[in-house]
């Protein structure tokens, strides 16, 4: 297997604005015999990753509704192999310093069942031309802390920095809108598990299917949030509303909270970063999607490709007929409901900048070349230990086109103990992806009426 080096230490480049040193080349390999419209290889490999089709769109043999909770195409798929911690070496070449990690601290309980790779879906047709008009207009400005170019896909087809492949994870090609009510379970050492529940929408403003109502990378909000908590019982009640930045150029990420006890509505302080993430802090609010936010804390390297075994199609660990009794198990997610596939993967990884703060001093990120979504990341501590292991589940969606994000797991390697979230399965209620909303659903106003 070739590690494809990209590129050397990728310095910031304050003060500049980064293209393609040869538009018209890029733009007559995107849609071509050798790559997609997304800018992936489209050939499969020797070792298994799959021939790219993108034959389906939204459906697919056997679908059964236009959303809500499907078993997938591959449902009657058997794994090709499993991996153990008693096998690990064999398949070494194609495992993260995670997932390597994960075997070493689970001996007995953590495992991979490999499935067949497969890349038969697509997105839509505008996606593809969003990518198209980015090749030539693409840029990154304001000391690297925003972009302009044409919105709903990742900015950059080809990147030659690490810089600019960060900016394609923080800018992938997702869902318009979502609603789902979501359970989180926290999951300790000793085995005992802490539960949450959230009431969840969110609204990312350049992923719009109407072209007309769809606003470009300028545009001074990326999403609006807002969160109702509903477990545990002492944050019951509890209402986050707020919006996070296109351009981190003297903003951040902006949020109000109703608190309960006092019946009132009150500026919330800073959420980005490291922030702990409620209820239990065993993620930071930029681990969220693997990355999300601004760039500005960490230099940014871009590795190169690898061939990974990533999770990927993961249908059967949302299924409600699966409860979670039998989906949270100690030390991680039962392994059983996981479906992994040999992916080419991006890998970029973040190096703490002198004289600024985060928890994390170094990240490593692995990011779908298909897709530009990160799966898996690596966060180590200031004592250069792998500190925390995540990854995301990702399923396709009938409803919206795109890839969404499933379970969602966090690894605290050092204390023992996990988080699996946007967990659905006894929530009562699934996704809705692409519905219509509107920005004055996630006021402050709208935040008191709720709490009332």
């Amino acid at each position: 297997m070739r590690l494809v080096k990209v590129a050397a230490l990728s310095l910031p480049l304050w003060g500049m604005t980064i293209a393609s040193a040869d538009p018209a080349e890029d733009l007559a390999k995107l849609d071509s015999d050798q790559y997609t419209c997304m800018g992936a290889e489209r050939a499969g490999s020797e070792n298994g990753v799959a021939e790219y089709s993108g034959k389906w769109f939204k459906a697919w043999p056997g679908v059964n509704s236009e959303h809500g909770y499907e078993p997938g195409p591959y449902a009657d798929e058997k794994p090709l192999f499993t991996i153990t911690a008693s096998n690990m070496a064999e398949h070494a070449t194609h495992l993260s310093e995670g997932q390597k990690a994960m075997f070493a601290k689970y001996p007995d309980t953590f495992k991979m069942h490999v499935y067949p790779s497969h890349r038969d879906f697509r997105f839509a047709d505008w996606v593809c031309d969003a990518l198209r008009s980015n090749v030539t207009e693409a840029k990154i400005v304001d000391e690297g802390l925003g972009l302009e170019g044409t919105s709903g896909v990742h900015p950059f087809a080809f990147p030659e920095t690490g810089l600019e492949a960060i900016w394609n994870i923080i800018k992938p090609h997702r869902a318009w809108t979502e609603k789902v009510v979501f359970d989180i379970a926290d999951v300790y050492e000793n085995g005992e598990v802490a539960w949450g529940r959230w009431d969840f929408q969110v609204m990312n403003t350049g992923t719009n299917p109407n072209p007309g109502e769809r606003v470009p990378y300028t545009h001074p909000v990326e999403g609006y949030f807002l969160i109702q908590m509903l477990l545990p019982s002492r944050q019951k009640g509890e209402i986050s509303v707020g919006y996070q930045p296109s351009n981190y150029k003297g903003n951040a990420t902006q949020a109000w909270q109703y608190q309960p006890g006092i019946r009132r509505v009150r500026k919330a302080p800073e959420v980005g970063f490291d922030y702990p993430v409620p209820p239990a802090g065993l993620r930071t609010s930029d681990d969220d999607y693997i990355y999300n936010g601004s760039p500005e804390r960490y230099t940014w390297k871009l590795v190169g490709k690898k061939e990974i075994y990533i999770p990927h199609h993961n249908y059967r660990i949302n299924d409600p007929a699966v409860p979670y009794k039998d989906l949270i198990t100690p030390n991680t997610l039962n392994p059983d409901y996981l479906r992994y596939e040999l992916h080419r993967v991006w890998v970029v990884e973040g190096y703490l900048k002198d004289g600024v703060r985060h928890v994390y001093k170094k990240r490593r990120i692995y990011a779908d070349e298909d897709t530009w979504l990160g799966h898996l990341s690596e966060s180590y501590d200031n004592q250069d230990q792998l500190w925390r292991v995540n990854w995301i589940a990702y399923f396709y969606s009938q409803e919206s086109g795109t890839y969404h994000r499933g379970v969602s797991m966090f690894h605290d390697l050092t204390s023992g103990a996990y988080e699996a979230t946007y967990l659905v399965n006894e929530s009562k209620d699934w996704w809705r992806l692409n519905t219509p909303m509107r920005k004055q659903m996630f006021s402050p106003e709208v935040a008191a009426r709720l709490g009332q």
